[in-house]
């Protein structure tokens, strides 16, 4: 991809963007070749793309017109070169727009990720390596014994011996060659609904496999580094976004899916969410009472509790306090830990076995009653084997799978044949897997939901340290039902470690690296979205093309995008409310804010694509469930119409998006789904015996 011009065009928008950053002379030749590697990481034509706006930086005609001068950009001067992204980061082109922040993002990330630089703005490290320094992390003094978080004196720097996966995991590189076997159920993916689904159906006695496309990681894999557990725990290298990168998309690619990364919030489906699903979607059984017991049942299964009032970090009190100050209602959150050390960097595996997501609960409570788990295990396609099933079983499939071993590059297949499966690959591995086996059409893909989230960064007098302390504690929902709709906004907090807060924060050069040395005083709110105001509309999809990419489209639709505009006002306001002496957007060009008054300004800002940060670790809605299979993927037990024994159970079976986060809602639905699936079909026998 690059040619010797390509990487001098690259070398010198890397020293554009990071100038007056710390450290960024001594490193501009070490971010470069990292910008170069994850470029190389991309799909072939996103490379082509940005090859392409490379070569625009060394054309002259290009030069003139950005700046009104006829020079390439290595041949410009800083200032002209300033300039010049500046002209890209709010071209009327979108490609131009897209190109510019790919590469801002990338050099960015990679710089502020590095922990010299981390240390150089102030961020304290990984918490195991040291004492805790500021009083919202660590263990709490005192509290109640049952509560998520650590009492007393903890060990935080326990000498972990490398970790070994338990008995039922079976790595890629544990097999010798291609491989075949049956089971009764297939279960692709161990997120929040396969890892639930998976764990039901074996303790109800049926034979299941289940298959991971990312590795098993234990305790002593979550050194708290930012960008190697970024790559190795997020899809797509951390770097999956739509297609035109408008939007990241933040999904998890290794055992506990998403639950190994996500903030710990849980929350309930809104009834009055519900009721849509029953009104408009035919979902008549799933109620809040039918649903009660499976919240319930979760909530305990994952030690679901309160945060005590004493562990909120200061950027999780100015959700609290600002929301007094306006009147607005608030809540502490219920997280799913127990023993958590607050250390901050939920995001990147929690190190204590204090999380508790997927992978220490369910995954091996799977693995206990017999079930089976391989990891670095893509599934490709779901072959029909047979049209009818014996003895009211579904009819026969082959899953057929590719087993990668990451540290040599080693392929062997692996292929199962089973009556049922359960596909949960997350909202877009699962249309893909459906598409590429022959069973898309109707609404595989479609209807995809987002919860579109940006953010508002406030600069403080007293210390926050977001990247310090529980990430997400507290929450305002004083909009969910914005202007007396269904479809609003609400407010929460998100760990602002350097890699991904230098990301968020707007703009490049000096005065991007004027805000990261505020680091310690910056607070961030984020506004989530719930998209689908204009409920007959499908703002976006995922399909796979002829060259076999996964195609991501999405654009805010008019009733969206007034919500989002709405929400980063009311963000704005609460950090102000909340003694932020400034408040900035992630504008291309930032708005900031010093008062009330200021607000005025957001006014007609544009929310298009890739003039304001935009990004979703709620990925949902592309294989929706409901009665009417014109509109609906799967039927409302989860079945995907006309593929009898093949079921959808993860975040894109959602109908609508939620309006709260969604990893309680998808770990019931897994509950009553598979519990429903069991009793239909009981304890299958596997008969089939190698078929290969």
């Amino acid at each position: 991809m690059l040619t010797p011009s390509r990487v001098s065009a690259l070398e010198a928008v890397v020293a554009c963007v990071l100038d007056g950053a710390p450290l960024a002379a001594a490193r501009r030749a070490v971010v470069t070749r990292e910008v170069t590697r994850r470029l190389a990481m991309l799909a072939p034509a996103q490379q082509r793309d940005l090859g392409r706006a490379l070569d625009l930086f060394d054309s002259r005609l290009a030069g003139l017109a950005a700046i009104g001068r006829p020079v390439t950009f290595v041949a410009a001067d800083a200032e002209a070169q300033a300039r010049w992204l500046a002209a890209w980061s709010g071209s009327p082109v979108p490609a131009l727009r897209t190109a510019f922040q790919a590469f801002r993002r990338l050099a960015l990330g990679t710089h502020y990720s590095d922990p010299d630089v981390a240390l150089a703005i102030g961020h304290g490290g990984p918490l195991h390596a040291r004492q805790p320094a500021v009083r919202w992390e660590g263990p709490l003094p005192q509290g109640a014994p049952d509560g998520p978080v650590a009492i007393g004196r903890a060990d935080l720097r326990p000498q972990l011996a490398p970790s070994v996966p338990p008995r039922g995991v079976v790595r890629a590189a544990d097999v010798r060659g291609d491989t075949h076997r049956t089971a009764d159920v297939v279960v692709i993916g161990t997120g929040a609904g396969g890892a639930v689904a998976a764990a039901r159906l074996a303790e109800a006695g049926f034979e299941v496999v289940i298959l991971e496309e990312g590795a098993w990681y234990g305790p002593s894999d979550f050194t708290e580094t930012e960008t190697p557990l970024a790559e190795r725990l997020y899809a797509d290298g951390a770097m999956r976004a739509t297609d035109d990168l408008a939007v990241q998309l933040l999904q998890g690619r290794a055992v506990g899916g998403s639950t190994t990364i996500n903030w710990m919030i849980m929350l309930r489906t809104p009834a009055f969410v519900l009721d849509e699903w029953r009104r408009d979607h035919g979902l008549a059984e799933l109620d809040a009472a039918s649903l009660d017991a499976a919240f319930a049942r979760v909530e305990q299964e994952v030690h679901a509790r309160p945060v005590p009032d004493d562990a909120h970090s200061p950027n999780n009190r100015v959700i609290l306090d600002g929301a007094r100050a306006l009147g607005w209602r608030a809540s502490t959150a219920v997280i799913n830990a127990d023993g958590c050390v607050r250390s901050g960097f939920c995001g990147i595996g929690c190190r204590y076995e204090a999380k508790r997501g997927t992978l220490v609960t369910y995954v091996p409570r799977a693995l206990a009653s017999g079930a089976t788990l391989h990891t670095e295990a893509r599934a490709d396609r779901i072959e029909l084997r047979e049209r009818d099933g014996g003895a009211g079983q579904p009819p026969l499939k082959r899953v057929h799978a590719t087993l990668t071993d990451a540290s040599t590059g080693a392929t062997r297949a692996l292929t199962i044949d089973a009556p049922i499966v359960i596909v949960a690959a997350g909202a877009v591995g699962s249309p893909a897997l459906l598409q590429r086996s022959g069973m898309g059409g109707d609404a595989v893909g479609r209807w995809l939901r987002l919860h579109p989230t940006t953010a508002t960064i406030g600069v403080f007098d007293h210390e926050i340290v977001g990247s310090a302390g529980i990430p997400l504690s507290t929450m305002c929902d004083e909009h969910i039902r914005w202007n007396g709709s269904d479809y609003g906004f609400w407010l929460e907090c998100p760990p602002f470690l350097p890699g991904l807060g230098a990301v968020a924060a707007p703009g490049f050069g000096r005065a991007h690296a004027e805000c990261m040395t505020q680091f310690r005083h910056l607070g961030s709110v984020i506004a989530l979205t719930r998209d689908g105001a204009d409920t007959q509309v499908s703002s976006g999809g995922v399909t796979v093309q002829r060259d076999g990419r996964v195609s991501i489209e999405y654009a805010l639709t008019k009733a969206d995008a007034q919500r989002v505009s709405a929400s980063i006002e009311a963000a704005a306001r609460l950090q102000l409310a909340a003694g932020a002496r400034e408040v900035r957007t992630l504008h291309t060009e930032p708005v900031v804010m010093r008062s009330e008054r200021d607000l005025a300004r957001l006014r007609g800002t544009s929310v298009a694509a890739n003039r304001v940060g935009l990004f979703s670790a709620h990925v949902n809605g592309s294989c929706r469930m409901g009665g009417d299979r014109r509109t609906a993927a799967t039927s409302p037990e989860g079945e995907r119409y006309g593929a009898r024994g093949v079921y959808v159970c993860d975040g894109s079976l959602l109908p609508t998006a939620l309006g709260v986060n969604p990893q309680e809602t998808i770990m019931a639905l897994a509950t009553v789904l598979s519990e429903r699936l069991a009793a239909r079909y009981g304890p299958l026998v596997t008969t089939h015996g190698d078929l290969a």
